[in-house]
């Protein structure tokens, strides 16, 4: 009997789905896509319905000659790519390389890598989806209309190595508005005043000045505090409002693709493309020794928060089994994102809610324990039940002024068993225990604190916060997000320092440039409208030739007309104050491949280049020389001595510029997720290490400082 052969992405896939379809069937690899656009022609015929031109990708002949002839001793062969466009694309490109013919049932999908799943899949092969093609040739197409016409525009009116992408270009003008916001920004002075309040026999609680005459009042400089003190002296206190109220708190949904990036990096300072290469590895299948080999999340790429009815029964008869009953969550509709992808993706959740984390933690690397872990606690959160709070509000009177303090306790934990969601700005503390208190009540405030404070622009945008715009804008696809972010960085248009993104000099020219000659093409809402538009290209419902022929006729007007004004924009070097030892000229710094340089101006005759040395301010633990960061080949940072190479001292981690309080010796900071960060000694033989103090301890300690400072001040005062 001959045999099938079922065609996927990855030797890893392979070697997963080998396993659970048994001797009948052969596994073999594409090793992604086979053909694609030629690199170095336009390779489109816009003259000709914008037919593409594919040719075979270099260095795939002999996947394809093993395919071809695996092929000729197959009775059937099943092509299994991944359950997005791009898969299908892969899959009708191996179906006309191998001669195929096209109505046959070739393709199976799976969203997830389990032995059920994967002979679910092989029963029920179908046709290519030509909807799903045409919507990933019209992406791939606008994509090279753009950038290969945009970008030797750029070429020639700035400099060579630059590039302008479709859906890159509307990141980086995120992040350029977002900088000229916060330079335009113009803090204004308001002033807060808590109250540190005390009632017989209970500790201290705080309340903050909220009303006046029973409106909203607003501090806006010292002199106007001034007076509000000066009313409140002698003033009595008294508890005019109690509000008790039940409140509850329901769990984050289960990941989608972008939701999935932006905790990763919040919780354990993963960046997108690391979120999503380990993702795909516990996706494809890892080897869990006497339980074999088995994918443990499901399909990595959507948009959905949706659960299939059977993994919602397994983590309910999970959740009763191991917390009770009362934990089990009630059963509410899943949402989608913006747009629509493939709603026929469940969101990412682990395949067996069974298999524990902590299980399989020898099976896995590290960074793969540390996500699955993420995947498996936010998806088991969202099946439980909802915590509930006792929350308590208080107003305080004092004459025409309303304090208010609020107060909160967890009656019922709920999902926070489990996980909890991170926030962007850090977690917020929450509201502390209020002693028993009644309407009517006289209490002593101890003490009156003002803080002046300032209005505080927009924050820069994070990894997580722009993943998280773009993704609300309607920008992209969860796919495309970790390499909008790997190229504008390559290409210098922003820097990312602090975790935050900084657009360069460079990237605010680009985006001027495109701002006024290319409005629609770095238009945020313009850009949306092109992917509703290719999601409805998948749905049948327009035609994607008829979608490229109304975007390109204006661009390429556009183009012609920007060809003709644009002059040649000259970006200028910073200049450093450091001189050339061969011809005296002061270095300026430049932007490499692996980032910053020195480099003398006067190339091509001095050709002089000196690595951009970055002092930490601490020494180096070997000899007089001075630590500073310096780039690795693969653009990594790792920190060295200044006097290299006669002195070799390197590390990877971030000088201290505290001393071991044991040897002396210099002492890095380690990373930890999830803990926070230590310091450990660089010396071996010493191998200090030390924690950070705890948080609500030191908070706790702040807290007490003040109080007593204020009770202090207070007592002077009225002494």
């Amino acid at each position: 009997m001959s045999r099938i052969l079922v065609i996927v992405e990855s030797p890893a896939k392979a070697k997963t789905i080998g396993k659970f379809l048994g001797k009948k069937y052969i596994v073999k690899a594409s090793m992604g896509h086979v053909r694609d656009l030629p690199k170095s022609q336009f390779g489109v015929n816009v003259k000709e319905a914008f037919a593409p031109k594919y040719i075979t990708i270099r260095g795939k002949g002999d996947i394809i000659k093993e395919l071809k002839n695996a092929v000729k001793k197959a009775g059937q062969v099943l092509i299994a790519s991944d359950p997005d466009r791009e898969g299908e694309a892969i899959a009708w490109h191996l179906q006309n390389i191998l001669d195929i013919p096209a109505e046959t049932p070739c393709r199976i999908e799976f969203n997830e890598i389990t032995k059920q799943a994967i002979q679910n899949a092989a029963r029920n092969p179908r046709p290519i989806d030509f909807n799903r093609v045409n919507a990933q040739q019209a992406r791939r197409i606008l994509d090279r209309l753009v950038g290969y016409n945009l970008s030797p525009l750029l070429w020639r009116k700035i400099k060579k190595g630059l590039s302008a992408g479709r859906v890159q270009s509307v990141a980086m003008r995120l992040i350029c508005d977002r900088e000229a916001e916060i330079q335009a920004f113009e803090p204004e002075e308001y002033w807060i005043l808590s109250g540190l309040f005390v009632k017989t026999g209970w500790a201290p609680f705080e309340g903050r000045l909220l009303k006046y005459k029973n409106k909203n009042i607003e501090i806006t400089n010292e002199n106007k505090m001034q007076e509000v003190l000066d009313e409140l002296k002698g003033a009595h206190y008294v508890v005019s409002k109690i509000v008790r109220k039940e409140k509850t708190r329901k769990p984050a949904p289960p990941f989608t693709t972008s939701t999935l990036q932006q905790e990763a990096y919040r919780k354990l300072n993963f960046t997108a493309r690391k979120t999503m290469m380990v993702a795909q590895q516990l996706y494809e299948g890892l080897d869990l020794g006497k339980e074999g080999t088995s994918g443990l999340v499901t399909y990595i790429r959507t948009d959905s928060t949706r659960v299939s009815s059977s993994a919602r029964e397994e983590a309910q008869k999970y959740i009763t089994e191991r917390f009770g009953d009362q934990y089990v969550g009630r059963i509410t509709a899943a949402t989608k994102g913006k747009g629509k992808i493939q709603d026929a993706h469940e969101a990412i959740r682990p395949t067996a809610i069974q298999r524990e984390p902590e299980q399989i933690k020898g099976r896995l690397t590290n960074d793969q324990y540390k996500l699955y872990k993420l995947i498996w606690s936010r998806f088991l959160a969202s099946q439980m039940s909802q915590a509930v709070y006792d929350t308590t509000s208080v107003d305080i009177s004092a004459g025409m002024y309303i304090f208010r303090a609020a107060g909160s306790v967890i009656v019922f934990p709920g999902f926070i068993k489990v996980y909890t969601e991170s926030r962007d700005n850090g977690d917020k503390e929450e509201e502390g225990l209020l002693p028993e208190l009644k309407e009517g009540e006289e209490i002593e405030a101890r003490s009156l604190t003002p803080k002046q404070n300032f209005t505080q622009p927009p924050p820069r945008y994070t990894e997580a916060t722009l993943v998280k715009m773009l993704e609300e804008k309607g920008i992209g696809r969860p796919s495309t997000y970790a390499p909008i972010i790997e190229t504008i960085i390559k290409r210098a248009y922003v820097v990312r320092e602090k975790k935050q993104f900084y657009p360069t000099e460079l990237g605010d020219i680009v985006v001027a440039m495109l701002k006024k000659h290319f409005h629609d093409i770095i238009d945020v809402q313009f850009t949306a409208g092109l992917e509703e538009k290719l999601d409805k290209i998948e749905d049948g419902e327009q035609d994607w030739v008829e979608v490229l022929d109304n975007f390109y006729q204006p661009f390429s007007r556009t183009l012609e007309k920007a060809e003709e004004e644009i002059g040649h924009v000259k970006v200028p070097d910073e200049v450093t104050e450091e001189v050339c030892e061969q011809c005296g000229r002061n270095l300026v710094i430049k932007i490499g491949r692996y980032g910053k340089f020195l480099a003398c101006p006067g190339f091509p005759e001095c050709r002089n280049t000196k690595p951009l040395l970055e002092p930490v301010g601490v020494n180096c633990p070997r000899c007089a020389g001075e630590l500073v960061a310096r780039r690795s080949k693969k653009g990594r940072k790792f920190f060295g001595c200044s006097r290299f190479p006669e002195c070799d001292f390197v590390t990877w981690d971030q000088p201290a510029k505290v001393k071991c309080p044991k040897c002396g010796d210099l002492m890095v900071e380690k990373k930890r997720s999830g803990k926070g960060g230590y310091l450990l000694c660089v010396n071996k033989e010493c191998g200090c290490k030390v924690e950070p103090e705890n948080k609500t301890a030191r908070r706790r300690s702040a807290k007490q400082a003040k109080a007593d400072v204020n009770l202090h001040l207070v007592g002077e005062t009225r002494t």
